[in-house]
């Protein structure tokens, strides 16, 4: 069993409080808009991290995570990208992808939207952190909790932080 934090839209922040549920993790997963490399740095030194670039990424980070970040976490299909879109409304660039050879944990940030959805069609799951930096239209900072046993996804949480 995995511990997973994922978050997105750091935009170069990271506080006490993201450290805090860091630490508690397994791994963190970051989908995108990360800023300032710093914040993938400090992650990296307490946890295992995966992570994609976003829009907002320079070419260092773009040079140092994928547009799109797909394996396995023990028995889970998992896919991470920035820009993915949701089921009904997937990104055109990956849509066939998805369509063909759908994950079972789809992941995708931008949005600042926190959204967690089943795709019937597919039979996947899509989870959208919403953003965790105090850099957008957000009123509340939001990062998911959940755990991977083997091939099932449980105990799945929202954090929610006053900006």
């Amino acid at each position: 069993m995995k511990k997973i934090l994922l978050l997105s839209d750091t935009h170069s922040h990271i506080d006490d409080t993201i450290l805090k549920y860091i630490k508690q993790a397994d791994e963190v997963w970051h989908a995108g808009d990360i800023g300032d490399l710093a914040v993938t740095d400090t992650i990296k030194k307490i946890k295992p991290l995966r992570a994609v670039y976003g829009n907002i990424d320079n070419a260092e980070a773009r040079g140092e995570f994928p547009l799109n970040n797909r394996f396995m976490c023990e028995e889970v299909d998992v896919w991470i990208t920035h820009i993915g879109g949701y089921p009904g409304r997937y990104n055109p660039a990956i849509r066939n992808n998805i369509q063909n050879n759908p994950p079972q944990l789809f992941i995708t940030g931008h949005s600042h939207i926190l959204k967690v959805m089943n795709d019937k069609k597919l039979g996947l799951l899509h989870m959208n952190p919403g953003a965790i930096g105090k850099s957008g239209f957000h009123k509340v900072r939001t990062m998911l909790r959940f755990e991977i046993n083997k091939n099932k996804i449980e105990n799945l949480e929202v954090v929610e932080i006053e900006r």
